[in-house]
């Protein structure tokens, strides 16, 4: 990977040797320029694009759900796309470490801004850099990347902070309402999950993770779960001690997909979230409704209200 990184940022830079100025950064004083933005993940980056709205273009580095962000394999492209970018996103916390920061050194540029999501919320490798699902950690970074828009472009300020209003107060409306209605109804309802992606989501809405944090981080870290964890689980499906499993649909290993199977033999339901956009071209606030209410129609079934 380390030899890969250091032959695509010798491209780019022999590609970008010539230009003096990052794209769209030489009419930023004209108002007719957008802020180059780029981010590793679309979740991060439907949200920097909504929140930027006509004075931002967006793209995103990872778009299929089928790829995992823990082992992307950067390209040539992707060095060329982040070394022209005003504001490089990236969620760090070990999750795009092993590719992302390295195309940002590799390929230096002195009007690039790089926000680590990580950084913004006092979180380092080795917690849990599932944050997107976190709703408080969402909005650190809405208010971060709001922010850093306004530091790049000043004589726009009002606008982006126009842009966030609208996007917390309506675009989020809906995803606001279901957090607020599933913690009220089903805080403390004990649930179990295939990995540490479910963790912050859980915590959000105040239920109750029994599965060991040992094999969520295992699993979501691709490492090979303990026989007692995995014993214990199997245990909290046949007693019943968990009312609803949910699991990474993009990342179900042979244990999780036992797991899945147990708990349908047993009556628990069981419901998926997704690592990235599902379907892509979904917004933020569409994927995580989706998933929000499949959760609660879980939980409902389960508890029988």
């Amino acid at each position: 990977m380390l030899a890969g990184l250091t032959a695509i940022g010798a491209v780019t830079l022999a590609a970008s040797a010539c230009a003096t100025t990052a794209p769209g950064s030489a009419s930023r004083s004209t108002g007719t320029a957008k802020i180059v933005v780029v981010a590793a993940e679309n979740f991060w980056g439907s949200i920097a694009a909504q929140l930027g709205g006509s004075k931002v273009a967006e793209t995103s580095i990872i778009t299929n759900p089928d790829t995992d962000p823990h082992s992307y394999e950067a390209t040539a492209a992707d060095a060329r796309t982040i070394a022209g970018a005003q504001l490089f996103i990236q969620n760090g916390i070990g999750y795009d470490s092993s590719w992302a920061p390295g195309l940002v050194s590799a390929n230096p540029n002195s009007s690039r801004t790089v926000l680590t999501v990580g950084d913004v919320l006092g979180l380092k490798d080795g917690d849990n850099p599932h944050q997107w699902y976190s709703h408080a950690s969402v909005y650190k970074v809405i208010d971060a990347i709001t922010a850093e828009y306004q530091k790049i472009d000043p004589a726009d300020a009002s606008y982006f902070a126009q842009q966030k209003t609208a996007f917390e107060d309506s675009a989020l409306a809906q995803y606001n309402q279901l957090e607020t209605t599933i913690k009220a109804k089903y805080a403390g309802t004990p649930i179990g999950a295939s990995e540490s992606i479910v963790s912050p989501l859980a915590d959000s809405l105040g239920l109750d993770m029994l599965t060991p944090y040992s094999f969520l981080k295992d699993i979501s870290e691709g490492t090979d779960p303990t026989s007692a964890d995995k014993a214990a689980i199997d245990r909290q499906i046949r007693n019943k001690q968990i009312e609803v499993y949910v699991y990474n649909s993009q990342n179900s290993t042979p244990d999780i997909q036992a797991q899945v199977k147990l708990a349908q033999q047993e009556g628990i339901p069981v419901t998926t979230v997704t690592e990235t956009l599902s379907p892509a071209g979904d917004s933020f606030q569409e994927w995580m409704v989706g998933q929000l209410q499949d959760l609660e129609s879980a939980l409902a079934k389960a508890t029988g209200h």
